[in-house]
């Protein structure tokens, strides 16, 4: 158990919706509670925490190998057709000298992604286990997560901007190819993983997934 005072002990709930504070009477008077303001149904703890966000987590892992294997830009010029993939991608803009380039899709592509699976496969194994380590940190970790998520939308928004750019010259094409939409699923359904996963079972020493 939490040496912290938690809402659940204090007999309040707070909405998921609009975040108003309510009393808790859920298994008291009423089966269900609703929040007086918006009228969403109100939970202790975001429902199916764990099964939502492990499911949410491995599907994004699955996209994310297609992802990084197949081709996401194919260019094509008079006399070449040339196939990227991320990591290519990175290589070739390195190379042409463009570095500062390349360490941001990287580190949006490659890093940021790795660096969610880590951090949400810990926080869920710890929080299963009803660990108090290093509970502040934790909560600090998802709450980095949270802030870089949409980051890592950068290779979709530059395989989009390409192509549009591209359409303008009559010598050259770009076109985008499977492996923008595997990533594109990636990054949503990390970005979902990190929406169901419940921040306050960092603070429980138990499960509470009313």
């Amino acid at each position: 158990m939490s040496a912290f005072l938690r809402a659940v002990d204090s007999g309040v709930v707070g909405c998921h919706v609009c975040r108003l504070v309510s009393r808790d009477t859920l298994g008291h008077d009423h089966a269900v509670m609703v929040c007086p303001r918006c009228g969403s149904r109100l939970h202790r703890r975001k429902p199916d925490s764990y099964s939502r966000t492990w499911a949410l987590l491995i599907a994004a892992f699955l996209m994310y190998i297609p992802a990084n294997v197949l081709p996401i830009l194919r260019t094509a010029s008079l006399n070449d057709i040339d196939d990227s993939t991320i990591l290519s991608g990175v290589v070739e803009l390195w190379v042409k000298g463009s570095p500062g380039l390349a360490v941001i899709v990287f580190t949006a592509s490659i890093l940021v992604p790795m660096l969610k699976f880590l951090v949400l496969g810990m926080l869920l194994l710890s929080c299963h286990r009803g660990s108090d380590w290093a509970r502040l940190q934790r909560a600090r970790l998802f709450r980095l997560v949270e802030f870089i998520g949409y980051w890592s939308m950068l290779d979709v928004f530059v395989v989009s901007l390409l192509t549009a750019l591209v359409r303008f010259s009559v010598l050259s094409r770009v076109e985008p190819l499977p492996g923008v939409i595997f990533f594109g699923l990636t990054v949503v359904l990390t970005i979902l993983a990190s929406m169901s996963f419940d921040p306050r079972l960092i603070w429980d020493g138990r499960d509470i997934d009313d």
